[in-house]
């Protein structure tokens, strides 16, 4: 996954894996400025070249068809190399074949084709990266975010140098600090939900009122969200944007409640 994340031209924000399925939250970033060669160097990294590219990456002569050949090739990996399908893919395909040689069988691993949604806003951003970071304590897995094996929170707890989406006043960053988003995790596991098994028992302080967020709502918003069945996270107006820009008249999604908008 992280691999991955090193060759695509998208962070990871969030991820827990689980005995049968995982959770990433991924950001798509802007490659318009890789250079052809930064490009084919990349995808190289996962799957073969054709035709003349590798010639071109040792510097050879090339003709000019064969030179409109990889500049053509170096547009369609470019745009792959932004899309959360092909890095789905690489993964996917990548867990299959090792599940399949550990465990001496062929034929289809999952069970479907991954599921997505978007995030439209830092609001749905933190939500969506709060509800996978609690995975394993809802599943009663874990009783406290350090305990929690394999997700992201865990590794942001552990090493602070990680190839995470960090939080800082960066461009790319979440506009507050780590400690501030691991209270955040703290206090919305230890809320009892009906749904879900766990729950983080202790005490924790109202860190949300630093936030400026509040609590019933923000428990609210973390209850509503699911990880499937949404195609879309964000305000009314968000959402209807996102209707026009991906060319739908509607779509499924998770409003935000007006307190938070």
């Amino acid at each position: 996954m992280k691999f991955l994340a090193h060759v695509f031209s998208i962070d990871i924000c969030a991820y827990a894996v689980m005995s049968n399925h995982f959770h990433i939250v991924l950001k798509i970033n802007n490659n318009k400025d890789w250079t052809d060669k930064r490009v084919l160097m990349a995808w190289a990294g996962l799957f073969d070249l054709p035709g003349p590219c590798e010639p071109y990456l040792r510097g050879e002569h090339l003709s000019k068809p064969q030179l409109d050949f990889v500049i053509q090739k170096a547009d369609v990996y470019r745009k792959r190399l932004r899309s959360i399908s092909w890095f789905m893919k690489a993964l996917n395909e990548y867990i299959a074949r090792r599940a399949n040689i550990e465990d001496g069988c062929t034929g289809h691993f999952w069970e479907s084709r991954f599921k997505s949604q978007a995030l439209l806003d830092e609001r749905s951003l933190l939500t969506c990266m709060t509800y996978v970071d609690l995975n394993p304590i809802r599943a009663a897995m874990a009783r406290t975010p350090e305990e929690s094996d394999y997700t992201s929170i865990q590794e942001r707890i552990k090493d602070k140098n990680t190839r995470l989406i960090g939080f800082s006043h960066n461009e790319n960053d979440l506009p507050f600090s780590l400690s501030g988003y691991l209270d955040l995790v703290d206090y919305s596991g230890r809320a009892i939900l009906e749904t879900k098994r766990g729950y983080i028992p202790e005490n924790l302080p109202p860190i949300l009122d630093r936030l400026g967020l509040d609590p019933d709502t923000w428990l609210d918003e973390l209850k509503g969200f699911k990880s499937i069945g949404f195609s879309a996270v964000g305000t009314v107006d968000q959402l209807k944007n996102f209707c026009q820009k991906v060319g739908k008249k509607f779509a499924v999604g998770h409003r935000l409640k007006p307190a938070l908008e």
